[in-house]
C-alpha cells in the first residue's frame, strides 16, 4: 500500500478507535449518572432493561431512534437540522489530542491545549444555531442564555490556563503530563493539583467546566422552570439524541481534562514504582470517573443558580482569582528560575 492511503487508512482507524467506544461510554455514564442520583436520592434509578438495568441507555437510545424527526414549520429547517450535527461533531473532535498514555494519543500536536480551548468553544454555535432556527421564543432565549454563560467562564479557563502553561513550559499535553510527575512532595505526588499555587485553579477550573457544559448548578440555558428544555425544546427524534450524546460527550472530556491539566493524567497519584505497572489509560480512566462521580453528585445535591449570581461567579470572582494566581505564578516562577532574592 503506498505512503497516502496507509496513513488514511490508519488515520481513520484511530479515529473510530477512539469515537466509537466514546459513543459506549456516554451510554453507559448516562446509566451511571442515573443511578449516583438514585443513590443520593435513595431509590433504584434503571433496574429493569438487561442485568441490573445496564442496557437501559441502549434501549432509551433505540426508542429515540424510532421516533419522527418533527421540523416545526415556521424553522429554518435547513439550520434547525444541522445544529445538533455541528454541537455533536465538535464534541468529537476534542478528543483528537486528548492523551490516554504516553504516545496514545491520534494527533500529539505542539498546541494541543490550544486547540482543545479553540474547538471546544465552538460548540455554543450548536446552541444559538439551534436557538434562533426553531423561530421560538424560549429556545432564542436559552442560545442567548448559552454565548453569555460560555463566553464569561471561557475567560476565566483561559486564565486558569495560562498557569498551567506557565507551570509546564509547554502547549501539548503529553508534555504537561509529564511535567506534573514528583511535581511536588519530595518527588512523591504527581499532579499540579497537590500544588499549593495551582490547586486554587484546579478548583477554579472544575467549576467553570461545570458551567462550560451547562451542567447543574449552571443549567441556565435549559432551565425547565423558565425555558422549558431550552434550545432543545422544538427538537425531536435523533436531532435531540444528538444534543444528549454531544453534552455528555463534552463532560467526559471535561472529566479528562480536569485529571489531564492537574491530576497527573495517565501517571499513578504517587511517584512510586511499582504503580507504573498499572497501564496509564486504567489510571486516567479512574480519575475521570471520580470527576464524573463529583459532576453527578453537584447535579443531585446542588440547587440552580439565579442568572445574575452565575455571572457575578464569573466576572466577579473566578476572573480576578485567575488573573491573581496568574501573577503569583508567573512571579514564583522568575524567583525560582532566575534565582531572585525573596
Amino acid at each position: 500500500m503506498v505512503y497516502g492511503w496507509a496513513w488514511f487508512l490508519a488515520t481513520i482507524i484511530g479515529i473510530l478507535v477512539i469515537a466509537l467506544p466514546l459513543m459506549l461510554a456516554v451510554a453507559m455514564v448516562i446509566y451511571a449518572e442515573r443511578k449516583i442520583w438514585a443513590a443520593i436520592a435513595l431509590r433504584r434509578g434503571p433496574n429493569v432493561v438487561g442485568p441490573w438495568g445496564l442496557l437501559q441507555s441502549f434501549a432509551d437510545g433505540l426508542k429515540v431512534f424510532l421516533k419522527e424527526t418533527i421540523v416545526p414549520s415556521s424553522a429554518n429547517k435547513g439550520l434547525f437540522l444541522i445544529a445538533p450535527i455541528i454541537t455533536f461533531t465538535v464534541a468529537l473532535i476534542v478528543w483528537a489530542v486528548v492523551p490516554f498514555d504516553v504516545g496514545v494519543v491520534l494527533t500529539d500536536i505542539n498546541v494541543g491545549l490550544l486547540y482543545i480551548l479553540a474547538a471546544s468553544s465552538l460548540g455554543v454555535y450548536g446552541v444559538i444555531i439551534a436557538g434562533w432556527a426553531s423561530n421560538s421564543k424560549y429556545p432564542f432565549f436559552s442560545a442567548l442564555r448559552a454565548a453569555a454563560q460560555m463566553v464569561s467562564y471561557e475567560v476565566s479557563i483561559g486564565f486558569v490556563l495560562i498557569c498551567v502553561v506557565l507551570y509546564s513550559g509547554s502547549f501539548n499535553l503529553t508534555d504537561i503530563v509529564m511535567k506534573q510527575q514528583g511535581n511536588i512532595g519530595f518527588g512523591l505526588l504527581n499532579g499540579f493539583g497537590f500544588n499549593p499555587l495551582l490547586f486554587p485553579m484546579a478548583v477554579v477550573f472544575l467549576i467553570s467546566s461545570m458551567a462550560e457544559t451547562f451542567r447543574t448548578p449552571f443549567d441556565l440555558v435549559e432551565a425547565e422552570s423558565e425555558l422549558v428544555a431550552g434550545h432543545q425544546t422544538e427538537y425531536s427524534s435523533m436531532s435531540f439524541a444528538l444534543f444528549w450524546l454531544g453534552e455528555y460527550a463534552n463532560v467526559i472530556l471535561m472529566c479528562a481534562l480536569n485529571a489531564i491539566l492537574f491530576w497527573g493524567g495517565f501517571l499513578p497519584p504517587l511517584n512510586i514504582g511499582f504503580l507504573y505497572a498499572v497501564p496509564g489509560i486504567i489510571w486516567l480512566f479512574a480519575k475521570m470517573a471520580f470527576f464524573f462521580f463529583v459532576f453527578g453528585w453537584v447535579k443531585a445535591t446542588v440547587p440552580r443558580y439565579r442568572y445574575d449570581q452565575l455571572m457575578r461567579l464569573g466576572w466577579k470572582i473566578f476572573l480576578p482569582l485567575s488573573l491573581l494566581f496568574v501573577v503569583l505564578i508567573s512571579g514564583w516562577l522568575m524567583i525560582k528560575t532566575q534565582g531572585l532574592p525573596v
